[in-house]
């Protein structure tokens, strides 16, 4: 008679495990992607990061906010539309060179350098390390389904950056990263 109650107690112990495991798996997503971020380890940045994911979406939020900055007069005539067109084809040859886990890793070591230039270190020391890239601090976050996870993050301009996570397979990855409205207008044509 044990036996069986054994056995339903491990089948339970396990499932139990399995759920733990899933909704901790974002959070454990985030915390890879800031460990990674502070050791600039591209290669480790990789498996919390579906970089393919990530481009697609980056060109077209931005193709899309440069389309609409440029205004129904440049899009209107030849010139401008080409002008236009370049423009698009510039942006997702940036996206293209700079998402990807040796991009990330450049910008990482030229943002080191420039926290520290600017006195932005973990102590008051000009001399000690950077300070450490935290891009999920005081985050506001949900599930919006059993496979996809978003954490926002509020700026000191009151802009909102919403980081989306999706299961794949086991793992759960950072597939979009939605920017703040205006970001990248201002950004691309200024």
């Amino acid at each position: 008679m044990r036996r069986p109650g054994l056995w339903l107690s491990l089948i339970l112990a396990l499932l139990l495990a399995l759920v733990a495991l899933w909704a901790a798996g974002p959070w454990l997503a985030m915390r890879g992607i800031e460990q990674a971020l502070a050791q600039r380890d591209p290669a480790r940045l990789e498996r919390h990061v579906d970089f393919a994911a990530l481009r697609v979406s980056l060109k077209a939020q931005l193709a899309d906010r440069l389309v609409h900055a440029a205004g129904p007069q440049l899009q209107s005539s030849r010139l401008g539309g080409l002008a236009l067109l370049a423009a698009t084809g510039l942006v997702g040859a940036s996206i293209d060179t700079m998402v990807t886990p040796l991009g990330i890793s450049a910008l990482l070591h030229g943002q080191g350098g420039w926290r520290k230039a600017t006195g932005n270190t973990e102590t008051a020391d000009t001399h000690s390390p950077p300070a450490r890239p935290q891009p999920f601090a005081r985050i506001h976050w949900r599930y919006e389904s059993a496979n996809r996870f978003s954490a926002s993050r509020q700026d000191g301009d009151g802009h909102i950056t919403v980081f989306i996570f999706q299961r794949q397979q086991l793992r759960w990855r950072l597939v979009d990263i939605q920017l703040p409205p205006g970001w990248a207008a201002a950004d691309v044509l200024g």
